[in-house]
This record gives structure tokens, sequence and C-alpha cells, in this order.
């Protein structure tokens, strides 16, 4: 398995903090994040990665380099010049992603204890091209699956709407889920990526993508068997009550 790691961000929200560290350097137990989703991937059974930069992107080639890019093959995708967003940021990692090896598609500001191998599992058996973590919870967007699993279309819970359009008469017979920023994907979806790209440009998001892509490649949901610890470190008081539950030792 191959892993594609979103760092990228300029983690705004997460201002001052952000304004000398990357978002995907800021600790949690006095690890950087990055590092605790480089070291999960890995115990995953992940042996090559792509992590992507753009803010402060030598605080993290310094980081790699100082860690032994933690005894794997980690290329750095550079987006130094213009942020790509998620759909357009693992789009420019084909290079090193693409062939016959699933990818792990994981934001580095994704705090959580999931069993990666069992959501791998899923994601082989399914069949799918996409299989995405994703849950009952509080959030205003939704994924809508239906009663296999399988992803049909987003709603905004607060405003009502529907994409693709088309779904909203059948809106109610679906379930909704939200996700949590895990992502198993088969290398086949780069040309259902290119394809997006060539129509939207190379900055996107890759939710919007998914939306559009699902009912030409299945997408399947991945709920967690137990409840797992997650969290979004992307805003301060999330932050700081993990780094309350979790503190340094150091």
């Amino acid at each position: 398995m191959k892993a594609m790691i979103f760092a990228a961000g300029l983690g705004t929200r997460l201002r001052p903090l952000t304004d000398h560290c990357p978002k995907a350097l800021i600790e949690v137990g006095g690890e950087p994040m990055l590092g605790r989703v480089l070291r999960r991937a890995i115990d995953a059974g992940v042996t090559e990665a792509v992590v992507n930069v753009h803010h402060l992107p030598q605080m993290i080639v310094d980081y790699l380099a100082a860690n032994s890019n933690f005894g794997i093959t980690i290329h750095v995708s550079h987006e130094d010049d213009l942020l790509l967003d998620t759909g357009g940021g693992l789009l420019a990692a084909r290079r090193w992603l693409d062939g016959n090896e699933d990818i792990l598609v994981h934001n580095a500001d994704i705090f959580t204890d999931v069993d990666i191998r069992d959501m791998y599992r899923h994601h082989i058996n399914s069949g799918s091209d996409v299989t995405l973590m994703a849950w009952k919870r509080d959030s205003s967007r939704a994924l809508l699956i239906d009663k296999k699993g399988r992803m049909h279309g987003w709603t905004n819970i607060a405003t009502g709407e529907v994409r693709p359009p088309s779904l909203a008469p059948v809106r109610d017979t679906m379930d909704t889920v939200a996700f949590g920023g895990v992502h198993v994907v088969s290398p086949r979806i780069f040309s259902h990526l290119e394809h997006y790209a060539s129509e939207h440009g190379q900055v996107f998001s890759i939710m919007p993508f998914y939306v559009s892509a699902c009912s030409a490649m299945p997408v399947s949901i991945y709920t967690p068997p137990a409840p797992v610890e997650w969290a979004d470190i992307g805003k301060l008081n999330t932050l700081e009550n993990l780094r309350n539950k979790y503190p340094s030792h150091h």
C-alpha cells in the first residue's frame, strides 16, 4: 500500500500557531501530526508515501529528513507556487502513486486511531474504486449513501442543498454520514481525476470530484465497527481539547 498525506494547508484557523509552523507539524502529545499519521500508515503496511507541501515547505522537508523519512520512501510533492487543494494535490502526485497498489489518502490534520488495515481490507473486499471513512455524527455536511453503503451524493443539512441535484427526489431514502478525512483509493481513479481536471482546472477539492464521479465509479463507505478517536485539529479549540487529552511528556 502507498499513501498520500495532505500536508500543504495554510492552517489559517490555527493562527498564530501556523505563522511559523506548518499545520502538519503542529504537535499533539509531543508528536507532530505528520509524524503520527505517517507512523500509523507505516504500521498498517504503507511502504511508500507522498507528502504535499505549500506553506513553510522547507520545515516539512527538514522534518522528514531529520526522521530518515521514517524508514520508507517518501516523495515530496511541491505546491510552492500554487496550492492545488486535495483533488488537485492527489492528481499532481500521480507519477509516484500510479501502479497496482491501492493508496491510503489521509489529511495530516486528522487525529484518529481508526484501524487502517481493517479499512483497507474493507476497501479490497468491496471492489470499490474509493472507500471513505464516514459515520453518523453531527455535521452540517453529509454524504448520501444507500443501504449497501455506496455513496450517491452529498448534502448540506443546514441549507438542504443536494448534489447532484438529480438526487433530491430520493434524498429521504438515503442515509447521511459525515466524512472523516481518511480514504483508500484505487489507482483507477487517476483517469477520472484527469477528466475532472480537464473540465474544472488543476485546483480542485476532492469531495466535489467524488460527488461528480460516484455514478461512474463505485465509492463506498467504511464505518469503523467500534467508536474511534477522531478529531480535526484545524480549529484552535479542537486542538486545545486534544492537547489536554493527550498531554506532551517532555
